[in-house]
C-alpha cells in the first residue's frame, strides 16, 4: 500500500509540473577557490517590484537547481550556504523565453576563514552544515599512501583500536557510503579497499534523513573520492614503500609493506570515463600476551600465554566507471569492480597450564605446549551496476539504479597443540574450514522534484541477498591419526535476507530557517537454515524509521541545529551461524539464528561557530538502544572459553564532540577534536541466568599540527587517543597512536615526497599497545595485545592534470561485509 502511495505521489507531482507552462530559473553553485559544487545550498527568488519571495529550493549533488513557474517580473536571486558569503544575482524575466540559465555561480568562503586561508596558506579542517561534518582529506599527510582507514583515524569521535575495530561514537555499528552509494559491506574490508589518496572529503552524517538506507546505530560515513578533469585526461599515481621494522618483536616472518595505486580519467563530449587500480601489501608485526583461568568442579585452571601475533595483508582491485550523456535529460552511468584481499593472522603461542584444587590447595596438574594458530581470510568480488536518470521538462528526476554482485568468500583456521619439548609431536589438531558464496541484488528507484521552498523526494529501494555455507569442523589427537568430522560443529548453512523500502522526505529553507523532514518505511524479512533438520529460524519485522533535521542560523557565522534519526543495526551472516569455530586455542566463536537486530533512537543538538582565525563546532547527543548485541564469553571447558554474540539487554548513550579549528600564528595550523560519551547497558545473558549492569564513562581525542616550513615544504604531527572503557563483560584499556610526517612538493605541486613516522614511540612509552579484559562468576581472561611501533614508510605521489571532477567507483556491496 505504501509504495502505490508513493509512486501515486510521484506521478501527481510529475503531472502538476508538466501543466504548469511557466518559466524554469536553472543555474549551478560552485566554491570560488576550489570550483567544486556547492550541494544543498539554499537558493531564494525575490520579486523586485512586489518584494515578496517567489520561490526558493536547495542545490542538489551536483550543485545545479532548478525553480520552476516564474512569472514575467524582475527578480533578485539570493544563494546562501553555510560557511560562504551569501550572493544575490538580479535577473530579468520578462521576456518571452522559457527557461532562464544563470550558468556558474561562485560562492567564496566567509571572510573570517578566507584571511585565515590567505595568511597561513592552510584550508580549515571541517565545514559543518545541516545533517554532516564534511573534512577533507588531503589535510592529513599522515595518512598519504594509506586507506580510507588511516584518513578516518584523524577524524573527531572515529577511533581505530589494536584490532582494527573501527567504532564512530563508541559505537562499531556504522553505515559506509562512497560518493553516496550504501554499502553493505564490512567495514575494516571495505575502506582497506580505498587508497587513502582517491578520497577528495569524508561526510560524518549522524543524524541521516529518510532517503537514507536506515542500517547503521551511529549513522553514516560517505567517502567523496577525488574529481576527474573537466575535459580531457588526468592521472594520478601513488608508490608506497615500507622501511624493515626497527624494533624485535621475534615473529616468523619479516613484515613487507608496498603498494601502488592510480586513478586514470577522460572526458570528451558527452562520455565521462575512469579506470582505477590498487595494490597494497600491507603486514604487521606484534606480540601478544595473556592470563586465561577458569573454576569448574573446584578446580582452578589457569594458563598463561605469550607469544607471536602478526598479520600478512594483501588486498588489489580494479574499478572501471563510464556515463554517457545520451540528452540534455538523460545520463545511463556503468561501473565494474573486481577485488580479492586476503588476510592471514599468525599467533604462534607458548602456554603453561596449572591445575589447583581450591578444596586442598594442591596442584593437581601441570603441562606446557606450543599453540601455532593461523587464520586464513578470503574474498573474491565481482560488482556490476548500472544508473539512469531522467530530468523531466518540469525539473523533476527519476533515477532508477541497479546493482548485482557475485562473491566467493572462504578460509580456513588451523590450530595444533604440540609438544614443548619436541614440535613435531602434534597433542592436538583442529581444522576449521568455510566456503561461503554470496548472490546479492539491490534495486532503486528515486524521484525529486521542487515544490514551494524546498524539494520533494520519494522513492522505492529493493534489497536481495542469498549466501550458502559449507563448513566443517576437523580434528584429529596424535601425529599419526587421521582427521574426524565433528558432526556437532559442522553444517552447511543458508541465509535469505530481503528488505522493502520505501520512502518521501521535504527538505528546503524559509528565512534563517533549514530544514528537512521525512519518513521511511521498510519491510525486512530474514531466514536462516542448515542442513540438521532443524526449524528454520525466520525473523520478519516492517517498522518505520522517521527523521527531521532543522538549523537556524542566528548570523552569517553562528548557526544551532536540531537533529532525530530512527535506526537498525542488523546482525551479519558471521553472528547468526550457531556452529562454532576454534579462532584460537583457548577460544570458540560462534552466532545465534535468533539474534534480533538492535533499533536505535538518535537525538542531536549542536552549535557552529566561525571566528577570525579559527572555527568551532559543538554537538551534544544521546542514543537509545534496543536489543544491543554483544560478543560475551561463557566457559566451554577447563581450557576453552566460548564467545557467542547475543542481545544483552537495553543500552543508553549520552555524549558529546567539539572539533577546534585555529590559526596563531602565520603557516601554523592547529586541529583539536574530542569525544566524550557514558555508555549504560542493562539486560541479561543465557537465557536470564547472568546479569548485566554495566556503565562507564569514555572519552577520545583526535589532533592536528600542521606547519608550513617553506612553499613546497610542510610538516605534520598527529595523535589519536581512546580511554579506557566498559565492556559487557569487561574492560579495554587506553590506545593511542601519534604520528608524524614531512611532506617536499616539486613541479608546482605535482610531484609529492612524503616520510611517514607512524606509531612514533620512545622508551616504554606504549604506542599502539592495548590490554582487553572479560570476566565472569567463574573466569576470567586478558590480552594485552602489543603492534608494531616506528613504521617508517615513503610515498611518491604525481599529478598530471589535477582533477577536478567526482570518480563514481563502484563497491562491493554485500560480499565485503560478510568477508
Amino acid at each position: 500500500m505504501l509504495i502505490r502511495i508513493v509512486l501515486s505521489l510521484c506521478v501527481f507531482c510529475s503531472y502538476c509540473g508538466f501543466a504548469q507552462n511557466e518559466r524554469i530559473l536553472t543555474g549551478k553553485l560552485l566554491d570560488s577557490l576550489t570550483s567544486e559544487p556547492l550541494i544543498y545550498a539554499s537558493v531564494r527568488v525575490e520579486s523586485k517590484t512586489q518584494k515578496v519571495l517567489n520561490k526558493g529550493g536547495l542545490s542538489d549533488e551536483k550543485g545545479t537547481f532548478q525553480l520552476v513557474g516564474l512569472k514575467k517580473d524582475k527578480y533578485i536571486v539570493k544563494v546562501e550556504y553555510v560557511g560562504y558569503k551569501t550572493k544575490y544575482v538580479e535577473i530579468d524575466a520578462t521576456q518571452d523565453s522559457q527557461k532562464l540559465d544563470l550558468g556558474a555561480i561562485t560562492l567564496s568562503p566567509l571572510s573570517q576563514l578566507l584571511e585565515s586561508i590567505t595568511v597561513s596558506g592552510l584550508k580549515p579542517d571541517v565545514i559543518a552544515t545541516i545533517e554532516k561534518q564534511v573534512y577533507k582529506a588531503e589535510q592529513f599527510e599522515v595518512a598519504r599512501g594509506g586507506t580510507a582507514t588511516d584518513v578516518l583515524k584523524n577524524i573527531p569521535s572515529v577511533m581505530v583500536n589494536a584490532e582494527g575495530e573501527i567504532t564512530v561514537r563508541g559505537s562499531k555499528g556504522f553505515l559506509v557510503m562512497v560518493n553516496g552509494k550504501p554499502s553493505q559491506v564490512d567495514v575494516t574490508t571495505l575502506l582497506s579497499q580505498i587508497p587513502a589518496n582517491s578520497i577528495d572529503k569524508i561526510e560524518m552524517i549522524t543524524a541521516p534523513s529518510a532517503k537514507y538506507d536506515a542500517d547503521g546505530k551511529a549513522g553514516i560515513i560517505n567517502i567523496i573520492t577525488k574529481k576527474g578533469v573537466n575535459d580531457g585526461l588526468s592521472l594520478t599515481t601513488n608508490l608506497q614503500y615500507g622501511a624493515p621494522r626497527i624494533k624485535e618483536y621475534y615473529n616468523a616472518t619479516e613484515p613487507q609493506r608496498y603498494g601502488l595505486d592510480a586513478i586514470l580519467n577522460y572526458k570528451k563530449g558527452n562520455w565521462d570515463a575512469s579506470v582505477s587500480v590498487n595494490y597494497l601489501k600491507n603486514d604487521i608485526a606484534g606480540r601478544r600476551v595473556g592470563d586465561v583461568n577458569t573454576t569448574l568442579n573446584n578446580i582452578f585452571t589457569s594458563f598463561p600465554s605469550e607469544g607471536e601475533r602478526s598479520y600478512k595483508r594483501e588486498n588489489y582491485g580494479l574499478r572501471l566507471v563510464t556515463s554517457y550523456k545520451a540528452t540534455k535529460n538523460d545520463e545511463i552511468s556503468a561501473g565494474i569492480y573486481l577485488g580479492e584481499r586476503n588476510q592471514y593472522r599468525t599467533a604462534d603461542i607458548f602456554y603453561r597450564n596449572t591445575k589447583t584444587n581450591l578444596l586442598t590447595n594442591q596442584v593437581v596438574g601441570f603441562s606446557e605446549y606450543f599453540n601455532p594458530n593461523l587464520v586464513l581470510k578470503s574474498g573474491q568480488f565481482k560488482v556490476f551496476n548500472l544508473d539512469y536518470t531522467h530530468t523531466f521538462r518540469n525539473t523533476a528526476s527519476l533515477t532508477l539504479s541497479g546493482l548485482y554482485e557475485k562473491a566467493n568468500l572462504d578460509g580456513f583456521t588451523k590450530n595444533r597443540n604440540l609438544n614443548i619439548n619436541n614440535f613435531a609431536d602434534t597433542l592436538q589438531y583442529t581444522l576449521n574450514t568455510g566456503t561461503n558464496p554470496l548472490d546479492a541484488v539491490r534495486l532503486k528507484a528515486d524521484f525529486e522534484k521542487t515544490i514551494g521552498i524546498g524539494k520533494f523526494s520519494a522513492g522505492y529501494q529493493f534489497r536481495n541477498q542469498t549466501q550458502s555455507g559449507q563448513f566443517e569442523y576437523n580434528e584429529k589427537s596424535g601425529n599419526f591419526e587421521p582427521f574426524v568430522i565433528n558432526p556437532l560443529y559442522s553444517a552447511e548453512i543458508s541465509v535469505l535476507n530481503r528488505i522493502h523500502a520505501v520512502y518521501s522526505q521535504y527538505a528546503g529553507k524559509y528565512k534563517k530557517i533549514e530544514f528537512s523532514g521525512g519518513l521511511r518505511y521498510e519491510n525486512a524479512f530474514r531466514e536462516f537454515t542448515d542442513n540438521k533438520g532443524s526449524k528454520p529460524a525466520i525473523l520478519q519485522l516492517s517498522n518505520l524509521f522517521p527523521s527531521a533535521n532543522v538549523l537556524y542560523n542566528l548570523s552569517e557565522s553562528l548557526r544551532l541545529k536540531l537533529a532525530y534519526s530512527r535506526r537498525v543495526q542488523r546482525s551479519t551472516n558471521n553472528e547468526l551461524n550457531p556452529y562454532p569455530e576454534r579462532e584460537h586455542s583457548e577460544t570458540l566463536e560462534q552466532g545465534d539464528p535468533n539474534i534480533r537486530p538492535e533499533f536505535i533512537g538518535i537525538y542531536e543538538a549542536g552549535i557552529s561557530k566561525d571566528l577570525k582565525k579559527s572555527s568551532f563546532y559543538w554537538n551534544i547527543y544521546t542514543q537509545q538502544i534496543t536489543d544491543i548485541v554483544n560478543r560475551v564469553n561463557s566457559v566451554f571447558n577447563d581450557t576453552i572459553l566460548n564467545r557467542i554474540y547475543t542481545n544483552a539487554g537495553k543500552a543508553r548513550l549520552i555524549g558529546s564532540e567539539v572539533g577546534l579549528t585555529l590559526s596563531p600564528i602565520k603557516n601554523l595550523k592547529i586541529f583539536v577534536g574530542g569525544n566524550i560519551y557514558n555508555l549504560k547497558i542493562k539486560g541479561a545473558l543465557f537465557d536470564n541466568t547472568v546479569a548485566v549492569n554495566s556503565r562507564g564513562w569514555v572519552y577520545s581525542v583526535n589532533s592536528n599540527i600542521s606547519y608550513q616550513i617553506l612553499p613546497t615544504l610542510s610538516t605534520q604531527f598527529n595523535l589519536s587517543y581512546l580511554s579506557a572503557r566498559n565492556t559487557a563483560q569487561g574492560e579495554d584499556s587506553r590506545f593511542y597512536q601519534p604520528n608524524l610526517s614531512i611532506k617536499k612538493s616539486f613541479k608546482d605541486n605535482r610531484l609529492n615526497l612524503t616520510l611517514q613516522w607512524q606509531n612514533l614511540a620512545f622508551g616504554k612509552m606504549k604506542v599502539n599497545e592495548q590490554r582487553i579484559t572479560t570476566f565472569g562468576n567463574n573466569f576470567y581472561t586478558s590480552t594485552n595485545y602489543i603492534q608494531e611501533t616506528n613504521i617508517v614508510m615513503l610515498n611518491l605521489s604525481f599529478n598530471l592534470n589535477p582533477n577536478s571532477k567526482k570518480v563514481k567507483l563502484p563497491n562491493s556491496e554485500f560480499g565485503e561485509k560478510e568477508y
